[in-house]
């Protein structure tokens, strides 16, 4: 159910931040900025007193820092949506994984003059603007939901039981967690490339590579262009380049490009589920997880058109029901699963059966795979 306004607790060091940030949202009808705090201990008096529906968090404060305010927030108040701060350095980079896997929700990138008339500090401005929004349910969302779970066949994809070749991913808030629940649960003898767009700047996709690769049985990298894409791989799109697949030689090869955005991003999955509809046509599997706007939805109409099948994340486990939820109000998603349903419906139509998963570590170069 959407609010009438979203009210939010603004946390940084910076008076000057915490000015410009306050600012920027009430400018917005759509937000009630309700208090700001310049460090974790005063912020966590904040929340109990203003019980705010989102909290914007900077990382590097004196005294309690954000990690500690981080962990603080989701020990008392494990459903409260939190946005992080950025840089756009490497070290920030590190650094919002760090609290992404503490529990924060999205993160935003603090360029070094926010409050000036340069271009990226008017985009971190309003990408700020619109993120709160989404966190406190006030953007775009479908009319109505599915339950966890439910199926909804759509015409002959949803019957086709040939050979899957390639199965696709596009994702954006919340994705690195949800990509971590997916891709952790495959197994190391996976025959079938799995490509992804989630939605992130450039240091960020690769970091989120090195990450997902630690941790999962499936070997993780970043994409570049004319990498050749083998079975049982993951490829992400790198931050600020579109991704797609093609036969280059007679391989399978990954094109990043530098192409207009779509739907304000790049890279956009609507380009890589399209470039997936035309190479594979109806041996592709489309996969659409957490995320805000509407990327990936008319991609996700080429691939149905071409016969192949797409699973969506539900409402009940996505950080923000945007990008799913307009493909399964579509009628274009042949279930609608909570996340940890995800892995286990791609392995059944990969004809995979789930005992096969491993313990994490280097892609299997023997035998693995099997059929149930």
């Amino acid at each position: 159910m959407q609010i009438a306004k979203v009210r939010v607790l603004v946390i940084d060091d910076s008076v000057v931040i915490r000015r410009i940030i306050s600012v920027t949202l009430a400018s917005d009808p759509a937000i009630e900025v309700v208090g700001t705090a310049a460090d974790g201990s005063i912020a966590l008096a904040r929340i109990a007193q203003l019980s705010p529906d989102v909290v914007t968090l900077d990382l590097e404060m004196p005294g309690m820092d954000g990690f500690e305010t981080m962990r603080a927030i989701r020990a008392k108040y494990p459903k409260l949506p939190v946005l992080v701060f950025s840089t756009l350095a490497q070290r920030g980079a590190e650094a919002t994984f760090d609290a992404l896997a503490m529990g924060a929700n999205d993160y935003v990138r603090k360029p070094s003059t926010l409050g000036g008339a340069s271009a990226s500090a008017a985009e971190a401005r309003e990408e700020l603007t619109r993120k709160v929004k989404g966190l406190g349910g006030v953007l775009e969302a479908p009319s109505r939901s599915y339950a966890s779970g439910a199926s909804k066949t759509t015409g002959p994809a949803a019957l086709h039981r040939g050979t899957i070749e390639v199965v696709a991913i596009g994702t954006s808030t919340g994705g690195p967690t949800a990509l971590g629940a997916v891709l952790g649960e495959l197994p190391a003898g996976l025959r079938t490339p799995i490509v992804v767009v989630q939605h992130m700047p450039p240091h960020f996709t690769r970091i989120l590579a090195e990450r997902l690769d630690s941790q999962c049985a499936v070997r993780v990298r970043e994409a570049e262009d004319g990498m050749p894409i083998e079975p049982g791989g993951v490829y992400i799109a790198p931050g600020d380049y579109h991704l797609e697949v093609a036969y280059r030689g007679g391989r399978l090869v990954a094109v990043t490009h530098a192409g207009p955005p779509e739907n304000s991003c790049r890279p956009a999955v609507d380009v890589l589920f399209r470039s997936v509809a035309k190479v594979f046509r109806s041996a592709a599997l489309g996969v659409v997880l957490t995320g805000m706007g509407r990327d990936g939805y008319r991609g996700a109409q080429l691939l149905k058109e071409a016969g192949a099948r797409i699973l969506a994340q539900d409402q009940a486990t996505s950080v923000v029901w945007g990008m799913p939820g307009i493909v399964a109000e579509a009628g274009l998603a042949d279930d609608v699963l909570p996340i940890e349903r995800v892995a286990s419906a791609i392995l059944q139509r990969l004809q995979l059966p789930r005992t096969l998963r491993v313990s994490a570590g280097p892609l299997a170069d023997g035998d693995g795979e099997g059929s149930p």
